[in-house]
């Protein structure tokens, strides 16, 4: 066999000694350097391999195919004799096999299934920089194998971009190896995106300018299919006749996407609008500019919501690097790049692994059924996040598929019996019980497999369309629901009633806490889970007052349902039985004034019936005033003179003297009112029944009883003035005050005090109509220097009121002067 002479080659014997020795390498081989495609096929002859399989792990289904064809081709043979493929809804294998291609997690189920990985010599990991979660897991779980059952497996790790220093040490400091070199040179050029333009208004355009300044095909690469059917739009009507407008994104029929990585026929140019599955690992024949819009969708976990959305994010330098590098797989080639050149240094320089965002759940599922508790115990690159293996095993216990120390229960042998997300599987091995695992199945598939059924929202919609379905991809998914069904273990339902099971009763034992109830207007709805949906008014789903939501579409606290299913009331409380919450509620109601009670019955936040009942009493009514009390302030209750008197003296000393005397703020009072309102309660719901002098007497026993005593001397509630009138003391500031008519003060020559006369009271001055007429701390000072001047301005305005020149010697008095005087 005499392979083509490509980059890689020269590197070939120094990989085929490494894995002669060490038995593991790293090998870092930029695009177009042909490690896909040479290396399995490099090592076929190798002593160590004997009849064993070199299994290929590609990230994408699309590469898989590609590669395995591409192999298969340079031995003169067709896909399934010696080089074939496997993955989920397709493959092509033969006894003859010996190089098997598989998607990332085949390799996983391989290694669970049979932890000796019997008949295979050599794992090769390609395109490792794409650090998906299966891909990681993968290598973990093959190095755990190599260590404790299969020290002869080979190991290589393959990528173009990638930190190849930090894999060779996860790989017990195995060799790295780099292949320098593209194939052909690509020139970078930069397109700036103008500030207000659309990203499809500028790719449109850059496509349209590369048609006229460049020669052959153009591969754009868009962040996902809403951005791809929106730039086919802007490009339909405006392309020369010889070109051709091809999609290329994940959704689409297997044969679609072989054919939109085809060369095009003699004449035509194709434009191919991608999402970064034609990043890695795909030839596409006669592709001399590359358009890159700069963007990709991520998925990421939210583990408070047990959601995961997809992102748009800015794209990698590695990434970055890897679209140019398709302009220059074939000739040299031009990449625009949608971005200033200066912005390039600011990218992150690679793709966060899936890891760090990702639902750990299968992940945490699969590691117990091989016999790992702790799945931070195998060797990751970047170990899980905690939190993320938190809500993993929160979820898998409560799907009842481990138990408490980790381990699998039956239930979750069942579920690892099924290639499904856990979610599904769960709902899968559940629905088989009712011989409904065929309807299951299906509903899981679709899920699954994007595109299958359409885009509708309602899932019973697209579980019709995609029975109906005749082609080729639908019947191959038919085809998978049924061997999941049969792996579920139980009878399929066949005849009239197939397919009565509806999509909304099935999705209950997946998403629980997702069951939505009708809010406010049409197609308003709230989940279990706390979280807020919105959906077109105009849906007819829109109109049902139950769904199960399997996926929502944005941050927002109403986030945009994209596919649910209706499920009647009765079939919600059928299925979730142990899961609706049945109680007493009490709250407080501020118009009346008093506390009321509820019974409701709950599935998480949503309220599914409730009733009124009586007024709490006894013990009941005072826990229901208390918990009011802390949930609304201390400002519900009655407050009068007498308790807010009282609350502003003892203030006051805490404020002049500290301990012992209480805190009276309003949170301390709120937070502490099960110590000082509680005994003084008497059983009954309403706010109204508890009196101001009630409120004085529980503020009062906050003071200790020796020191009750001492309110009254240290901080009285009046003042006896020369007139023999007790006036009130304000104690709302730091300094008391006393309102007082200046009559009433005449011949004391000292100024008020109270504390034992340690603290002079901050007098506010008063006309015979009580208005201010000045404010002072020093009275005697007042007599000898304001008064003159206060008594020029008062006597003209009150002459029926004393006003003498020596007011220290003038009588105190309340009254005006006597007729005649």
């Amino acid at each position: 066999m005499t392979l083509p002479d490509l980059p890689v080659s020269r590197i070939l014997p120094d990989l085929r000694a490494a894995l002669a020795g060490p038995g593991n390498a790293v090998l870092v081989a930029p695009p177009g350097a042909g490690k896909t495609t040479l290396v399995p096929l490099a090592l076929l002859g190798e002593d160590w391999r004997s009849d064993g399989t070199i299994l290929i792990l590609e990230p994408r289904r699309l590469a898989a195919r590609a590669a395995a064809r591409r192999m298969a081709a340079l031995l003169g043979e067709e896909v399934g004799a010696t080089v074939g493929y496997a993955m989920r809804m397709d493959r092509k294998i033969s006894a003859a096999t010996r190089i098997l291609v598989v998607t990332e997690g085949v390799l996983a189920r391989m290694i669970l299934d049979d932890p000796e990985l019997a008949g295979i010599a050599c794992v090769v990991f390609d395109e490792f920089h794409e650090r998906s979660l299966d891909g990681d897991f993968g290598l973990a779980l093959a190095l755990d194998v190599r260590q404790g059952l299969r020290p002869d497996l080979r190991l290589v790790v393959m990528s173009a971009t990638l930190d190849g220093a930090r894999v060779a040490r996860l790989l017990g400091d195995a060799p790295a190896i780099e292949s320098h070199g593209r194939s052909f040179p690509v020139d970078i050029r930069y397109r700036e995106r103008p500030g207000g333009e659309t990203l499809e208004d500028a790719v449109a355009a850059a496509v349209r300018a590369a048609l006229s300044e460049e020669d052959g095909s153009i591969l754009v690469f868009l962040p996902g299919q809403r951005e791809i059917e929106r730039t086919a739009e802007r490009l339909a009507g405006r392309l020369p006749a010889n070109a051709d407008l091809i999609a290329l994104f994940g959704a689409m029929d297997g044969k679609a996407q072989d054919a939109a990585i085809r060369p095009a026929p003699e004449g035509r140019r194709k434009i191919v609008l991608a999402t970064a599955i034609a990043e890695t690992s795909i030839t596409i024949d006669g592709v001399r500019v590359v358009i890159d819009s700069g963007y990709q969708r991520l998925p990421k976990f939210e583990p408070a919501t047990g959601l995961t959305r997809l992102e748009t994010v800015r794209v990698s330098r590695a990434s970055a690097e890897q679209r140019a590098g398709r302009a220059g797989r074939t000739a040299p080639g031009v990449a625009v790049r949608l971005w200033r050149a200066e912005q390039t240094a600011s990218l992150p320089a690679f793709t966060p692994p899936e890891i760090a965002a990702a639902d750990l759940a299968g992940l945490v599922l699969d590691c117990a059924a091989f016999g790992v508790v702790d799945p931070t115990s195998l060797a990751f690159l970047d170990p899980p996040p905690a939190a993320a293996l938190a809500a993993a095993r929160a979820l898998l216990r409560d799907l009842d598929a481990i138990d408490e120390t980790g381990r699998l229960t039956a239930d979750g042998v069942a579920m690892r019996r099924l290639a499904l997300p856990a979610r599904l599987a769960h709902m899968v091995a559940r629905a088989a019980r009712d011989g409904a695992a065929v309807q299951a199945a299906e509903l899981a598939v679709l899920l699954t497999e994007r595109g299958l059924g359409g885009q509708q929202i309602d899932l019973d919609a697209r579980l019709a369309r995609f029975r109906r379905d005749r082609g080729p991809r639908a019947g191959n998914a038919r085809a998978l629901a049924k061997r999941l069904a049969t792996a579920a273990g139980a009878g399929i339902r066949t005849g009239a009633n197939a397919g009565a099971t509806g999509a909304g009763r099935l999705l209950l034992h997946a998403w629980p806490d997702r069951v939505a109830m009708a809010r406010g207007g049409p197609g308003r709805y709230v989940l279990a889970n706390g979280r807020g949906g919105e959906i077109d008014p105009a849906d007819p789903l829109a109109g049902h007052d139950f769904l199960v939501v399997a996926d929502l579409q944005g941050k927002a606290r109403n986030a945009r349902i994209v596919a649910a299913a209706a499920v009647e009331e009765d079939d919600l409380r059928a299925v979730l039985a142990g899961r609706i919450e049945t109680g007493t509620e009490t709250g407080f109601d501020s118009d009346s004034g008093t506390v009321r009670a509820r019974e409701k019955s709950r599935l998480g936040a949503i309220t599914l019936a409730e009733r009124p009942l009586p007024p709490p009493t006894g013990a009941d009514a005072d826990r229901a005033i208390l918990a009011a009390v802390s949930a609304r302030g201390i400002a519900i209750l009655r407050w009068g003179k007498k308790s807010t008197g009282l609350r502003r003296r003892l203030a006051w000393l805490r404020r002049g003297l500290g301990d012992p005397w209480p805190e009276m703020s309003d949170t301390a009072l709120r937070e502490t009112a099960g110590d000082w309102l509680a005994p003084f309660l008497t059983g009954s719901a309403a706010i109204a029944d508890i009196a101001d002098h009630t409120l004085a007497e529980a503020l009062l026993a906050r003071v200790d009883h020796n020191d009750q005593r001492r309110v009254e001397a240290l901080a009285p509630t009046h003042f006896e003035v020369p007139s023999g009138n007790h006036i009130p003391i304000d104690y709302r500031d730091d300094a008391p005050v006393l309102a007082v008519r200046v009559q009433e003060l005449f011949g004391l020559d000292r100024h008020p005090a109270i504390a034992a006369g340690t603290v002079p009271l901050t007098l506010e001055l008063l006309s015979p109509a009580h208005r201010p007429i000045q404010t002072t701390r020093d009275l005697p000072g007042f007599w000898r220097g304001s008064w003159a001047e206060v008594r020029a301005a008062m006597r003209g305005r009150y002459p029926k009121h004393p006003w003498p020149e020596e007011p220290l010697r003038a009588e105190p008095t309340a009254r005006a002067k006597s007729r005649g005087r």
